[in-house]
């Protein structure tokens, strides 16, 4: 698993007892101001900490499993104190049950192919990107911004987050064919299956 305690994992671990504090004060509709900044901050750990583990060359397990960890944390709690609150505009039940259906499908999933493989597997840009625009619905939704707005991020951000699942779903298959012959690049996408493989696992 690596070292735990580093300056990268230090920053994935700062995001997670910040979830806390910014549920609470999106559920009871507190000030921006305090709200806003612990949120920057938050975004700020999850921009560095893998930056900061490359740098430093402290990439380790332990940080893939703590910077996945932060942010389905913070997805699933964000978006249920969106979808309680008795604050306008929330976000629907279909798009909360999705954003955490997904999280729960690639947690899982990332478990069984973790034990295939050896070794744990890093972020997809699709993910990424889907945490983006979920994070700039969260955003829309803490602005008021209008009906339009709103049922443009929320189904924008579903179309990305299904397109995730199906890409995450592609590497899992490709993994549990052929476990470790499998070549991943730096982003985690698959390369190619290597040849040293005599046949596929039964």
């Amino acid at each position: 698993m690596g070292q735990f305690w580093t300056v990268a994992n230090a920053l994935s671990f700062i995001r997670i007892l910040l979830v806390a504090p910014i549920t609470w004060l999106i559920y009871k509709d507190g000030p921006i101001g305090p709200m806003f900044g612990l949120i920057g901050l938050a975004i700020a750990t999850d921009f560095f900490d893998g930056r900061v583990a490359r740098w430093s060359h402290t990439v380790s397990e332990w940080g893939k499993v703590l910077d996945a960890t932060a942010d389905k944390i913070a997805a699933a709690s964000v978006t249920m104190a969106l979808l309680t609150r008795p604050a306008e505009p929330n976000l629907a039940l279909w798009f909360v049950l999705l954003a955490v259906a997904r999280d729960i499908i690639l947690t899982v999933g990332g478990l069984v192919q973790t034990r295939r493989l050896g070794r744990f597997t890093t972020s997809l840009w699709s993910g990424k990107i889907a945490v983006s625009a979920l994070a700039l619905t969260v955003v829309a939704a803490l602005v008021g911004a209008g009906t339009q707005v709103m049922e443009a991020c929320v189904w924008a951000t579903a179309g990305i987050m299904l397109y995730s699942i199906v890409e995450y779903t592609i590497r899992f298959r490709a993994i549990m064919r052929v476990g470790s012959a499998v070549e991943l690049d730096e982003e985690g996408n698959v390369l190619s299956v290597s040849r040293r493989v005599g046949s596929s696992p039964g």
